[in-house]
């Protein structure tokens, strides 16, 4: 049926013959998957170098194939450079390859195409795109170890749960007295999960898929990221991080002269929360009005914070916006990676209460019938 649809989509387009299906299939197969960021910034960096220093654009990108050691990329790099060869617009190029891209690396292209000036528009594209993985790489790190260290405590209470308790209650099973409270739990929530193993099981898989499914879900997935936004500690973290890639990647599509109203668009759809999006999405209709950014971001006091509204009223005030926005961005990333060297700092003690209490428990309702038992034996 995928082959039927793509030989339909142009009527004059021949069918493959059937000895070449299996490859038109690995053709299709081989655009799966997404290319690494960095082999991106890597390809804005020396593009931009290399057109800078005069070499033409269809000469630095074969080049620029040459060097690219992701296949994929490496064949979209090498059809790019066959049609800037041909006469094709950069612009126009890219719009094939705009799910790799992105709509806003186009619009700058573009942008910088009709300007002249597609070597300064590289050179923003470049630290757009270094920034957010930058500000991506430093919350990464930071969530690294408390993930790691809860997937620990979770493996630890199962391993308890299914080998260690098991062999104790054999123990305890054969001294007919009074358990405590906390051990009848324990010993009651191990046999539950030893003898309902297959039910466990797919109850945890269904909530697992259930919470995946809803997750992306554009209806469900609001209201998690407004619960996200209302979370404390996380909630403002989270906030910050869609105010820094707001101000970056408004800054650079308004410094590449884009209309206001397509950067408003182009920049609610590189944000994750999905209230950021749907408010600035729904912006438009009255930026077209004429309303300002300040009036518009004002509305909004819950996302869009006193200093952020101030900012972009005194850059709008002076013909500013791109550079007083591009200030914000700086001001919130070095915040969030203040805030990204402290977190493990804070974590770590919740984390070591939580580990702690855990296994104080668990050993209270292992220890606390032992004297019973040993009362017994003697």
């Amino acid at each position: 049926m995928v082959l039927d649809l793509e030989n339909l989509k142009t009527s004059g387009e021949r069918k493959p013959k059937a000895g070449r299906q299996k490859f038109y299939f690995l053709e299709k197969l081989g655009q799966i998957g997404t290319i690494p960021i960095k082999e991106k910034i890597f390809f804005v960096q020396n593009l931009q170098v290399m057109i800078k220093s005069g070499l033409a654009l269809d000469k630095a990108l074969s080049a620029l194939a040459e060097q690219t050691a992701n296949k994929r990329f490496k064949k979209i790099i090498k059809d790019m450079a066959t049609s800037t060869e041909k006469g094709i617009s950069f612009t126009d190029t890219l719009k094939k390859h705009e799910k790799v891209f992105g709509e806003m690396f186009v619009s700058m292209v573009k942008a910088g195409e009709i300007s002249g000036r597609l070597e300064d528009v590289l050179q923003q594209i470049y630290i757009q795109i270094k920034k957010l993985h930058e500000l991506k790489s430093k919350i990464i790190s930071a969530l690294t170890y408390p993930v790691v260290v809860i997937v620990a405590m979770i493996g630890i209470g199962i391993g308890m749960i299914i080998f260690v308790v098991p062999k104790i209650t054999s123990l305890f099973a054969q001294v007919e007295a009074e358990l405590p409270l906390a051990t009848k739990i324990l010993i009651g929530t191990s046999d539950f999960i030893l003898n309902n193993g297959l039910l466990v099981g797919f109850l945890s898989i269904a909530i697992i898929f259930l919470i995946v499914f809803t997750l992306k879900h554009e209806k469900t997935k609001y209201y998690y990221h407004w619960f996200f936004l209302k979370m404390p500690v996380f909630g403002p973290i989270i906030k910050k991080i869609n105010l820094a890639k707001f101000c970056r990647t408004l800054s650079s599509l308004i410094k590449t002269d884009i209309p206001i109203i397509k950067s408003f668009e182009i920049t609610s759809q590189t944000l994750g929360n999905r209230l950021y999006r749907k408010f600035l999405y729904s912006s438009t209709d009255e930026l077209k009005a004429g309303v300002t950014i300040t009036e518009v971001l004002k509305k909004n006091p819950k996302l869009f914070p006193p200093v952020i509204v101030q900012m972009a009223s005194a850059g709008e005030e002076t013909g500013s916006v791109d550079s007083v926005l591009s200030e914000l961005a700086q001001f919130y990333e070095d915040d969030i990676d203040q805030i990204m060297k402290t977190l493990p700092s804070i974590i770590e003690p919740i984390l070591i209460l939580v580990l702690g209490s855990g296994v104080a428990l668990m050993a209270i309702a292992i220890i606390m019938p032992m004297q019973t038992l040993t009362q017994h034996i003697s």
